[in-house]
């Protein structure tokens, strides 16, 4: 574990006021809040050459993969230190990695900044693409029972 690039880290996040917890040496849960999707929770682990990235965006889409996914394949040739992947389970992730040399408040702002824009961005397309029918069947619940829409404001053209 380089001393350096987690006492780089460090000053980094703090430079930055972004809330994070330090799970061991050279690992940091960063929180970074949006909009539409509430919080990213954002891994930064210090690893043996590189700084990796990875935010949890959006459980498997229920349907409609290859749209999910032609999504994701066309969505990172414009992102910056990240992309789109999935987990072993199909879980949507953004992951990257910052070299070493590369680690400063300016990069970690520049990558985490590139992580929020992202989840927080693409997240309601996700789900207007993976789970169109689980929105309409929460809408017509929730419609039927008088219950707040409020939430699922953002979905209304699917329904009407």
């Amino acid at each position: 574990m380089n001393p350096e690039i987690i006492a780089g880290i460090e000053k980094a996040l703090d430079e930055l006021e972004v809330p994070h917890t330090r799970r061991e040496p050279g690992q940091y849960l960063v929180t970074l809040e949006g909009e539409n999707r509430l919080n990213t929770p954002t891994w930064l682990i210090v690893r043996e050459q590189t700084v990796f990235v990875q935010a949890f965006v959006c459980r498997q889409p229920d349907e409609n993969h290859e749209g999910v996914y032609r999504f994701m394949l066309q969505r990172n040739a414009r992102l910056y230190g990240v992309h789109y992947a999935l987990d072993r389970v199909g879980d949507i992730h953004l992951v990257g990695r910052i070299p070493f040399a590369a680690v400063s408040a300016d990069e970690v702002d520049r990558v985490l900044g590139q992580v929020l824009e992202a989840a927080d961005g693409d997240f309601n397309t996700f789900l207007e693409l993976g789970f169109a029918e689980s929105i309409k069947r929460e809408y017509a619940w929730r419609s039927d029972r008088g219950e707040s829409l409020a939430n699922l404001k953002a979905f209304e053209h699917l329904v009407t």
